[in-house]
């Protein structure tokens, strides 16, 4: 099982901070935000579409083309800005 976990503006929009897909390791982010943005309806699958989204598996952070393994905690924020 893949645990997702949703930062910031992303948790806002989507009204939720976690959840879960069933085994579907071996495929790489992008695959798997496809795969939730259908679950989850349009709003997700606008909201993944953002190129500027960061993401991290087991916290550290990975490319859309890392591959995610089954037991994986995946985290997705929005950029992140300084001052």
């Amino acid at each position: 099982m893949i645990q997702l976990v949703f930062f910031a503006s992303v948790r806002e929009q989507l009204g939720r901070s976690k959840y879960q897909v069933a085994h579907c390791g071996g495929i790489t982010v992008d695959e798997l935000l496809t795969l939730v943005a259908q679950e989850l309806g349009e709003n997700a699958a606008n909201l993944f579409a953002d190129a500027n989204l960061l993401v991290a598996i087991n916290q550290e952070m990975a490319a859309r083309t890392d591959k995610v393994n089954d037991s994986d905690e995946v985290a997705v924020f929005p950029p992140v800005t300084g001052g």
